[in-house]
This record gives structure tokens, C-alpha cells and sequence, in this order.
């Protein structure tokens, strides 16, 4: 009998597979769901995930401008709208923020309520928390090579439609 190869220990990484089997799509999101779940984890206390904060985070107004749009979040965040508003649905219902009416009668304005500014300020130190173990297990210098990835390839990939 063939026993299946035993999986790699975080002290020895896997080795990457041949390049013509490798997909892009299954690696990105492999890498994010640890990530996600490492933030999940320790904003757990907070009751926040990763992404609520990240939401809360961006839709924060910043003194002396408006309240960003549902649409214009949705572009900051890299979503497409429906999943934005589903996002926020469940913010709203938790009063962590309310939709005010836009500037014309079709758009929609995120403001984060008391409450919503109060649930950021508990979970920010957890997040740095998270900020420092990720750094702390991936490297500080691999981390940064990523975030520097990530601000290139987003642009590139601008123009990908979004699901209908």
C-alpha cells in the first residue's frame, strides 16, 4: 500500500508545484483565506471580522469631506456594488453605520454612527495586533514585497468587469 505524501510543517514550506500546474486563482485565494482568517481570529474579540473593519475603516469621513457613496466604496474596496451593499446591509442592521440619501435621488452615502466609530476604535488595537503577527510570521520584508504586488497588479486588472 502507498501512503499519501505527509503534509509540510510550518518549518518546512511546501515545495511549488511544476508552472504548468499552478493556478494563479487557487494560490491567491488560498493565501488570502489564511491571512483573512489570522484577522478574523484575532478581531474576534472586538466582534468584527476583517472585513467589517476594513469597511468601517474606509467609510470613516474624514474631516472635511463627504461621506463616500455605496458605489464609491465599493471601487475603494475593490467589490462590485452587490456585495457592497449586502456588506453593509449587515453593518446597518448592527447600527455600526447608517445610508443616507446621495446627492441625487439613485446614490446612497456609508456614514459610520457612534456606535460604528466606537466598534472601530475597540477593534483598531487588535488589528494592529494582527498587522504585527502576520509581519511576524510571513516576514516584515515579504509582506511589504506583497502589499507592493498588490498595488501594482490591482490597477492592471482595472478593467476586468465586474459579475453581472
Amino acid at each position: 500500500m502507498t501512503l499519501a505524501p505527509r503534509p509540510p510543517t510550518a518549518a518546512e514550506p511546501a515545495a511549488a508545484p511544476p508552472q504548468d500546474v499552478r493556478c494563479t486563482c487557487f494560490m491567491v485565494r488560498s493565501l488570502s483565506r489564511k491571512i483573512s482568517q489570522l484577522y478574523d481570529d484575532t478581531l474576534a474579540p472586538s466582534g468584527l471580522k476583517g472585513t467589517q473593519f476594513s469597511l468601517l475603516s474606509q467609510a470613516r469621513t474624514r474631516r472635511g469631506q463627504a461621506p463616500l457613496t455605496v458605489t464609491a466604496l465599493a471601487a475603494v474596496l475593490n467589490t462590485d456594488r452587490t456585495t457592497m451593499t449586502r456588506n453593509l446591509r449587515t453593518l446597518e442592521q448592527a447600527g455600526l453605520i447608517a445610508l443616507q440619501a446621495g446627492s441625487d435621488a439613485r446614490s446612497r452615502c456609508v456614514v459610520v454612527t457612534v456606535q460604528g466609530e466606537a466598534a472601530f476604535r475597540q477593534a483598531l488595537g487588535l488589528w494592529k495586533q494582527a498587522q504585527v503577527q502576520v509581519r511576524q510570521m510571513c516576514g516584515t520584508d515579504q509582506i511589504a514585497a506583497l502589499e507592493q504586488l498588490v498595488h501594482q497588479l490591482l490597477p492592471r486588472l482595472a478593467t476586468v468587469p465586474e459579475a453581472a
